[in-house]
Parts: structure tokens; C-alpha cells; sequence
């Protein structure tokens, strides 16, 4: 006898296949929650709209695969009704692994794929092990690098191998942020500089800055002047680099540098004005990168970019509890079944964890796998019910009530 198959057969193997005939086809009150919900027109707007933006700018566009983590929304990424693209980077291995067994190298979708990390050394191995793999369709894999001792594990790694090969790598520039990346002017750059153009196992293929800090910008003038800040840092960084290779009398193949900037919030603002004031001699070709642009979020409305029609997501939770006269100044409570887990730790300039759409409620407060609804507005006859489900989704079919597909994400390092 076949043993019966119960729901949380789903949670322990999450198939697409299984998830798909189970769910697809079905109202949304079918879903167990909490449920992150994509609405998919909206998705693929947002990505034509990031790819008009490239064009509008002149540039070359690089999708960044860190927000949803699935096939899917690649491919929605990749090829739009605007334009397409077959560049990515990835935040993770396991990100980049997936790419490939999912066949969008095979098929050509994907052709260039940057690990978005400097390379550390214990990742060297599997990422010559991927290059490996890829290069049978036709594909490369790239770094990043912003240290001189990661050139000496690529150098160790290639001595290893029968055939040689020279590793893509943009250095990864810190326009100030903090973050990851080097600084242009500072000794440890120009060290790196100067070891880079010699190296065997090296090719320079650009400079990459990424400004995390223009997620604080509440202006399209404040991220237009986050962008052309770090065009001006990969641009100077482009310059050192072409000095110091033909003052040691190196010639670089890679030419012209490819010159990669951009987080959502200021390709949103690069256009044909913004590009307009760069003043200085570009020292090479500029390409955009984004992530967050196709799901969008509060923390993107609070830049003032994007309006919360442009929000591609939600999440479905259901009221499990009910606490009247709980909360400020008398008002009701709520308990909902999704907490940081299901949504964020951090609240952003919203100072909110998230908010129910269409009411006066808020999630004020969360624990790992619940949440406290508190009230946004005075207090009314909006009284919830355990067991309400609360979300709006705006899509095309049956007004977006109606599960069309599954994206299983990708998990783990």
C-alpha cells in the first residue's frame, strides 16, 4: 500500500513538478502561508523597464540574481518585451550552479556569468571547476578581485592545471561605501594595479563599483549624483590602470575596460541627461547592474524612484490571533503567521517591517516565524478575523486571484 501523501510532503521535498500539480490553476486561498506571491506581469515590466533604461543610457546591462533566487525570474531578466541581455552576476556558488543546471548557459541565455564576491581561496577550485563546465556552451565566468594575494591563488590555481587559461576580473572598486571593493589612489590599489597587468593568470577585463549607499536616496537628483559618483571612481580607477601598464610597458588585452556601476535605485536614474553630465573622457565602456529592480519593496518607494504600483511582491500571511485595546493608545492588535523569516529584519526607512495593503495596518513588531500587526490610522471598524488572509495581488489572470506557476528558489552557499 503506497503510504498517503500528506501536505508537508511539499515542505520536505519541494519539487517544482509537485508544487506545480498541486497548486497551478488554483485560487490563492489554496496556499499555505505565509506565501511570498510574484505577480509576474509586474515583474516583467519592471525588468523592460530596466532594460529600456540601458539603452536610453547607452550601455551594456549586467542582472544581478540575489532577490529571487529562481530559473524563472532569469529568465524574465534576461529577455524582455524591451530588449534582452546574457550577462549575470550572482551573490553565491550555489546561485551559479544553479544557473547551469538549469541549461541557461546551455541554451544560451546565459553567456557571462560574475561571481559577485572577491574571490576567496577556498573558493578558487569550484569556480575553475565551473568555468570548466560553462565553456562547453560557449560561456565564461568572471571575478572579482581587491586584494593582490587573491591574484596569487588564480596564479597557484592555473601552475595545477595542464592548460593554462587567463581569469576575467574586474577589480572591485569602494567608491566610499565601505563595503567590499578598493579604493582608487590608496596603496593597496596601486599594489594591486601593478600585479594584476604582469600576472600570467590574469586578464583585466574592467572595474566594478556597486553604491549601496544610494539606497538613501529619496531624489532622482540625490541617486543621479550617487551614479555619476561611481562612474567618476571606476573611471579614475580605469585611468591609474592604463598609466601604470604603459609606464611598465605592458600591453592589455582587454580593451576597452568595461566600466560596471549601478544599484537599483541609480539605474533608475541613468538616462540620456545623467550620462549628459559626465564630463570627464571615459576610459573605457559603461555597464549597468541591478538586482532588486524586478521585485521591488518599501525601501524603493522611500527613494521616491518607483511608486508601490511598481512593486512586484507580496506576502500572503493569515490572522492567528486577535488582541482588542493590546496596542497605543487603546488600539487592537493582531497575529499574523509570518515573521522575519517570511519577511525582513530590517525595517528600512519605513519604519515598518511591512504594510498591509489596502488598511490601516502595519507590521509593527516580528519574532522569527510571527508577527504583530499594529494600527497605521486611527482607530475604525476595520477589525480583522482569525483566519483572514491579507495581501492584494494585481495581475492578469482572474485579477491575479489565480496561481499560474511555482518558482522554487535556490538555497544554501
Amino acid at each position: 500500500m503506497q503510504p498517503t501523501e500528506t501536505p508537508y510532503d511539499f515542505v520536505a521535498l519541494p519539487s517544482k513538478e509537485k508544487l506545480v500539480q498541486h497548486f497551478v490553476g488554483k485560487d490563492l486561498d489554496g496556499l499555505r502561508t505565509p506565501a511570498l506571491i510574484i505577480d509576474r506581469r509586474r515583474f516583467a515590466e519592471n525588468c523592460a523597464a530596466m532594460h529600456s533604461k540601458a539603452k536610453e543610457w547607452g550601455t551594456g546591462f549586467r542582472a544581478h540574481l540575489k532577490t529571487h533566487k529562481t530559473i524563472e525570474g532569469t529568465r524574465l531578466q534576461m529577455i524582455s518585451s524591451a530588449d534582452k541581455t546574457n550577462a549575470v552576476v550572482v551573490s553565491t556558488l550555489m546561485e551559479a550552479w544553479e544557473v547551469v543546471r538549469g541549461g541557461l548557459f546551455k541554451d544560451g541565455t546565459v553567456k557571462d556569468l560574475l561571481y559577485g564576491l572577491p574571490v576567496a581561496p577556498n573558493k578558487v577550485e569550484d569556480l575553475s571547476k565551473l568555468w570548466d563546465v560553462v565553456t562547453k556552451d560557449g560561456g565564461i565566468i568572471r571575478l572579482l578581485i581587491d586584494h593582490p594575494d587573491q591574484i596569487k591563488f588564480l596564479e597557484e590555481c592555473e601552475r595545477k592545471r595542464h592548460t593554462s587559461r587567463k581569469w576575467s576580473v574586474f577589480v572591485k572598486i569602494d567608491g566610499g561605501q565601505k563595503r567590499a571593493g578598493v579604493s582608487p589612489g590608496s596603496l593597496t590599489f596601486e599594489n594591486l594595479i601593478r600585479t594584476l597587468v604582469v600576472s600570467p593568470a590574469i586578464s583585466l577585463y574592467g572595474f566594478y563599483a556597486h553604491a549601496g549607499n544610494a539606497y538613501a536616496s529619496t531624489s532622482f537628483d540625490q541617486a543621479s549624483s550617487f551614479l555619476s559618483a561611481e562612474v567618476e571612481s571606476v573611471n579614475s580607477a580605469a585611468e591609474f590602470a592604463l598609466k601604470t601598464a604603459s609606464s611598465m610597458g605592458v600591453e592589455l588585452i582587454s580593451q576597452p575596460f568595461v566600466l560596471s556601476v549601478g544599484s537599483t535605485p541609480t539605474a533608475h536614474a541613468a538616462s540620456a541627461e545623467t550620462k549628459a553630465k559626465l564630463s570627464s573622457l571615459l576610459h573605457g565602456s559603461l555597464e549597468l547592474h541591478a538586482g532588486n529592480y524586478p521585485m521591488l519593496d518599501l525601501q524603493q518607494e522611500h527613494t521616491s524612484l518607483i511608486d508601490r504600483s511598481k512593486v512586484a511582491q507580496r506576502v500572503r500571511v493569515t490572522v492567528a490571533s486577535y488582541y482588542p485595546g493590546r496596542g497605543a493608545n487603546g488600539t487592537d492588535e493582531a497575529l499574523v503567521d509570518g515573521g522575519a523569516i517570511a519577511f525582513s529584519k530590517d525595517t528600512g526607512p519605513s519604519g515598518t517591517f511591512g504594510e498591509v495593503i489596502g488598511m490601516d495596518w502595519k507590521l509593527g513588531r516580528i519574532s522569527q516565524e510571527h508577527g504583530t500587526l499594529t494600527r497605521t490610522g486611527p482607530v475604525g471598524n476595520e477589525q480583522l478575523k482569525l483566519g483572514d488572509k491579507l495581501e492584494i495581488v494585481d495581475g492578469d489572470v482572474r485579477g491575479g486571484r489565480e496561481i499560474v506557476d511555482i518558482w522554487v528558489p535556490w538555497k544554501g552557499w
